[in-house]
């Protein structure tokens, strides 16, 4: 029998070390979850908040610098976008050219020399600038692709990797579009949108100089309007960055939305919600549409000043080098060749434009994506292969927690000093009323929090001292909700053993009586299970669930409310396969069904957070008023009137939810 708290009689033990510190614990990984979890749920809760669909953003883009961002974003593809910036200037410079040359033309037929030679250059002029235009389009298009998959393969590596309390307060669906539409968005400015904005400048400052040569009291006309225009645009543009960034985090809720009603689509349909989900929904979509029109209309005001500016420009230069034509200041082919200039600037303006109108919608999106990117995530989860694939052939280890407090933030505490031993290759069950912290214990012993205080050891070791690879390495889980993951019946089977031999798996099924199941499928273990494996029936996917657990041969087995949907045929053979299990793994159970346990080596009763009282089935039903009035709720003992009246701790009236 383990020891469990302080010393004390069997069976009426107080919550041990109840008094202790509640100071944070240790946390090798650099970012405990204390720092930010949920706010109003415990380990097991998902999915989006029932207040609406609105998401979260965090403190981490107060620090975020976009455009710094944006171009590390670029950095990796800069020989690839330094070589699609060339192709443009050089398509750009082949159009420069083009009006000096037609200018030698006009004085070629004023003078009555021959214009075949100028002629030709400016046909070959244009046939080169259309073939490096269509060379640098597939180019970028080349490069921006890159740029987006470096993007999304270093956000889904992030996100599968988030800590659970991030999960816990992320709504999944923001999480998505920030890996699709908002990637979207920084692949364009960082690679189009850089491109564009570098030609466009460069092709307006080698204009800008040519024209100079032409006429420089026309280039002063020219740069006069074209100042003006862009102080108007110096206000325009960083609206268009706000109206981007209202409008992906609408994008955000409504994939927040959707994924809160899709994921529970047949609670949705039982309860006649459709309406109200749609409206939850529709609600984000008109969020999303009135910022994408307040960013549409700043867009269509740049390319309108962008217009006006060339058409101003345009006018001025005609009115006063018409002026200077008739003053004999200035010849006709120069006034043309210099028009021709101011009609060459459309090009590289509106690039220029359209470039800064693309970086500030990167900026808005970039933002968001770097949310991710500061967001604490476990970064000691991979193994190599012949490491995760080890197992280590020695006898069960004891579990011991000491001491142990935890509290999820903005909540009181969910454990108060919880101190007991699991001794190797035995079976302790831990029970007591919902929110009495047993879930949240399994949850601490596979590191997806940490302890405010306390240690947890397995095999001796404190597991804060090893990898969160290692420990749940060493620990198979099955968890309330037994999910399937979709696919086929043998890859849920070998999800964490993907080494498994036939006959280990042929073994587990027969242990779980999945065997008959599969025997009557027509593609037996390649039968696809469906999305979180809506085929099977609730029995079954839990069957599934412990035997992908056992397939995995671990050392510590935690079986969470395991046998919850089974008959009472499933459940005994399930048993008798936790106890085959046991002789070779030391197994912890979450059990509110007293009758699945009580053969147990020993039962942990737990209240409000601490221990309440530890023994043996029949040790408790005469030592702990608690536990013996579980078990009499259950008709495992006789009713009976001794004992305490019910208080805040009675099962009597608080009913026996399957949640810890």
């Amino acid at each position: 029998m383990g020891s469990v708290g302080s010393t004390g009689p069997r069976g009426s033990l107080g919550p041990a070390g109840s008094s202790g510190p509640t100071g944070p614990g240790p946390d090798p990984a650099g970012t405990g979850p204390s720092a930010s979890g949920p706010s109003s749920s415990g380990p097991s809760a998902s999915g989006p908040s029932s207040s609406g669909p609105s998401v979260a953003d965090d403190g981490g883009a107060s620090g975020v610098r976009p455009l710094r961002a944006l171009l590390r974003q670029a950095r990796p593809h800069r020989l690839a976008l330094a070589g699609s910036l060339l192709l443009a200037l050089a398509a750009s410079g082949s159009g420069l050219v083009q009006p000096l040359v037609a200018r030698n033309v006009l004085d070629a037929l004023a003078d009555g020399t021959a214009v075949a030679g100028p002629l030709v250059l400016l046909g070959v002029l244009v046939v080169a600038g259309a073939v490096l235009t269509g060379l640098q389009s597939w180019w970028q298009q080349r490069t921006s692709e890159q740029v987006v998959r470096s993007i999304r393969r270093d956000l889904v590596f992030r996100l599968v990797r988030l800590k659970i309390p991030e999960l816990d307060r992320r709504p999944p669906g923001d999480l998505v579009a920030r890996v699709t539409s908002d990637s979207a968005l920084v692949q364009n400015a960082a690679t189009q949108g850089l491109v564009m904005i570098s030609n466009g400048l460069l092709t307006v400052l080698g204009a800008v100089v040519l024209m100079g040569t032409v006429h420089l009291g026309l280039l002063g006309v020219t740069l006069g309007v074209l100042c003006g225009t862009a102080a108007v645009l110096g206000l325009v543009l960083p609206r268009i960055r706000e109206a981007v960034a209202r409008a992906q985090r609408s994008v955000g809720a409504v994939g927040a939305a959707l994924d809160r009603s899709l994921g529970a689509a047949r609670t949705v349909k039982a309860n006649g919600a459709e309406a109200r989900e749609t409206a939850r929904a529709e609600a984000a979509v008109q969020e999303a549409y009135e910022a994408g029109l307040t960013g549409a209309k700043y867009v269509a005001l740049v390319q309108v000043l962008s217009g006006v500016a060339i058409q101003a420009a345009f006018l001025a230069v005609l009115g006063v080098g018409g002026a200077l034509v008739a003053a004999g200041d200035l010849d006709a082919s120069q006034l043309i060749a210099f028009l021709l200039y101011v009609f060459y600037l459309a090009s590289p303006i509106a690039s220029l434009l359209g470039g800064l109108g693309m970086l500030q919608q990167g900026l808005g999106a970039v933002v968001r994506i770097e949310q991710v990117r500061n967001l604490p995530a476990e970064d000691d989860v991979d193994l190599p292969e012949d490491a995760a694939a080890h197992t280590t052939g020695s006898a069960a280890p004891p579990v011991e927690f000491d001491a142990v407090h935890f509290a999820y933030p903005g909540r009181g505490p969910a454990l108060r000093g919880v101190a007991f031993t699991v001794p190797g290759g035995t079976r302790t069950a831990l029970v007591g009323l919902s929110g009495a912290g047993k879930t949240t214990m399994f949850a601490l012993l596979q590191r997806f929090y940490e302890p405010d205080a306390g240690a947890i050891r397995i095999g001796g070791r404190d597991i804060a001292g090893m990898s969160r690879a290692e420990v749940r390495r060493r620990i198979a889980y099955v968890e309330q909700e037994s999910p399937v993951m979709a696919g086929t019946l043998r890859e849920n089977l070998r999800y964490a053993a993907t080494g498994a031999s036939d006959e280990a798996i042929a073994d587990v099924l027969r242990l779980t009586r999945l065997d008959a199941l599969v025997a009557r499928l027509p593609d037996g273990l390649d039968t696809e299970v469906g999305n979180r494996g809506v085929a099977l029936s609730g029995g079954e996917r839990q069957r599934l669930a412990i035997a992908r657990a056992l397939l995995r041969e671990p050392d510590v087995l935690l079986l969470d409310e395991a046998t919850a949907q089974l008959d009472a045929s499933n459940e005994q053979a399930l048993r008798e396969a936790v106890d085959q299990a046991a002789r070779r793994c030391t197994v912890v159970l979450i059990a509110h069904r007293l009758s699945t346990v009580t053969d147990a080596e020993q039962i942990i009763v737990l209240q409000d957070g601490g221990i309440r009282a530890a023994g043996s089935h029949e040790e408790l039903v005469g030592a702990d008023a608690l536990y013996r009035e579980l078990a009499a709720s259950q008709m495992l003992v006789p009713a009976t009137d001794e004992g305490p009246p019910p208080g805040p701790g009675s099962v009597a009236g608080a009913g026996l939810h399957p949640t810890g």
